[in-house]
């Protein structure tokens, strides 16, 4: 059987139909496999729905603060089924989007569940249709885009069972809106939950492993966080270990052990957000042969497998499990496939968390630089002496920047404050382009501006800061 396609795209997501876009934009004949929605996670039930809930959140809080600015308002409420069909529509229009382009680039779309098997210049993908059926298509090469799924801890109780104990799905689109919430686990998408049912009022406690929230943020921006989540009443259970989760009629308690002594929180509803485990089971790798680290593929500097003429890109091929990460990395492969030289794959890629704070980072923290024993300078900007920030009535946070001593390199860069995820990507393309002190220091930032913090946090690690 000749190969139908020059390449097969398993997973529709962020990196999954991206890829596919490329491909076809490089002439080859794409299929795209989905068995549940084109857009995968990120579009339906991660990424995007999540900031229309976070917007949604944002506003009703912000009425609290109207007196701040001149303004007076009563009769202030919301209407929680309205909230998350709002979400949902978002969701939905997303995904025709993603329909209309792969029609757009004539790239076929495949309905159902897909399992790899032994073919000639890559493996064949054996379709069972959605519609009932199977089909088998073969392709020069075929690329795992499958993402991956909420990790579960049924030996401790910590199962999502969408009543007491709810995963990222269950907290997007709930029947009512509990009182109060343990979310475990103080990453992006604990912390975003826990950040959008505290605005509608709800009594929340996250409960983080480790000594701090927010882990792999610089330590720094990590404590300013924690403070500016205190303010708005989320509380944190630090250094606990979750030791069993047990459900009742009227909620759930979870029990912690924090310094070797025991503790019980009670909530109607526990949000587990304890990480990610890779959809890499059931498709066939084992019998192929596909080398797993921890669950996940390994991949090379092209995003090929051990597997002739199969590829692995996004969440199943490892950390960091980030949508912009996937795209980067479908793009990469797809040139790659279609005999193109490309760029470095292992590009900087920047970590976004949009609660209220938002926080974004990019490249090593200050722990990490000092760590490897690395010569560095350090600046820092607060929010609260930006001319545009104290207008916008938006004055929490600050920029920080790590630079490299010996070379002048910008090698790491924080931030955390009102749309500071907007901003990051200026550092991000100064990092890409191996931009230097001097290259910073020369820019002109528009004024007034928030991103003019940015200017003088570099400005400040040598010494050269004009406004504070």
């Amino acid at each position: 059987m000749a190969a139908e396609f020059d390449l097969v795209v398993i997973g529709s997501g962020p990196g999954g139909y991206v890829a596919a876009i490329r491909a076809s934009q490089l002439g080859q004949k794409v299929a795209i496999v989905e068995r549940e929605n084109l857009g995968g996670i990120c579009l339906n039930w991660g990424c995007i729905p999540t900031k229309a809930l976070l917007k949604s959140g944002e506003k009703f809080e912000s009425l609290s603060h109207l007196k701040e600015y001149g303004l007076s308002a009563s009769g202030a409420s919301f209407d929680f089924d309205a909230i998350i069909q709002r979400s949902r529509g978002v969701a939905a229009t997303m995904n025709k989007g993603v329909a209309f382009l792969m029609k757009k680039n004539k790239i076929e779309v495949i309905e159902g569940s897909a399992k790899l098997e032994k073919g000639a210049t890559a493996p064949k993908v054996v379709i069972a249709l959605k519609a009932g059926g199977s089909r088998t298509v073969e392709a020069k090469a075929v690329m795992l885009a499958v993402g991956a799924r909420a990790r579960a801890l049924p030996q401790i109780g910590l199962e999502a069972d969408g009543d007491r104990i709810w995963a990222y799905r269950d907290a997007l689109a709930p029947k009512n809106l509990p009182k109060s919430f343990v979310v475990i686990g103080s990453g992006a998408i604990g912390i975003e939950f826990a950040s959008f049912y505290r605005a509608l009022g709800a009594e929340v406690t996250v409960v983080e492993a480790v000594e701090r929230i927010m882990p792999v943020e610089d330590e720094e921006v990590s404590k300013a966080a924690q403070k500016s989540f205190e303010k708005r009443g989320i509380k944190f259970k630090l250094g606990a270990k979750v030791t069993r989760v047990t459900k009742s009629a009227k909620g759930v308690s979870v029990a912690v052990e924090i310094g070797g002594k025991a503790e019980t929180l009670e909530a109607e509803v526990c949000i587990s957000a304890v990480g990610i485990t890779a959809n890499t089971d059931g498709i066939g790798l084992e019998a192929l042969g596909v080398e797993l680290d921890r669950g996940h593929i390994k991949t090379d500097g092209h995003c090929q497998t051990n597997v002739k003429g199969l590829f692995a890109i996004g969440d199943c091929a490892g950390a960091p499990w980030l949508a912009h990460k996937a795209s980067h990395e479908g793009i990469h492969a797809a040139e790659f496939i279609a005999g193109y030289k490309t760029p470095n794959v292992h590009s900087p890629i920047a970590g976004c968390t949009y609660a209220q704070p938002q926080v974004a980072s990019v490249g090593v923290t200050e722990q990490a630089a000092r760590a490897e024993k690395r010569e560095v300078k350090i600046g820092r900007f607060p929010f609260r002496v930006n001319g545009k920030a104290v207008a916008a009535g938006e004055v929490d946070g600050f920029v920080k920047v790590i630079f490299d001593s010996k070379t002048g390199a910008l090698i790491g860069a924080h931030m955390i404050g009102h749309e500071v995820t907007e901003m990051i990507q200026g550092y991000v393309t100064a990092i890409t382009m191996e931009a230097t002190e001097e290259d910073i220091h020369g820019i002109v930032y528009p004024h007034p501006t928030m991103s003019e913090a940015m200017h003088e946090a570099a400005l400040d690690a040598y010494g050269r800061t004009i406004h504070l």
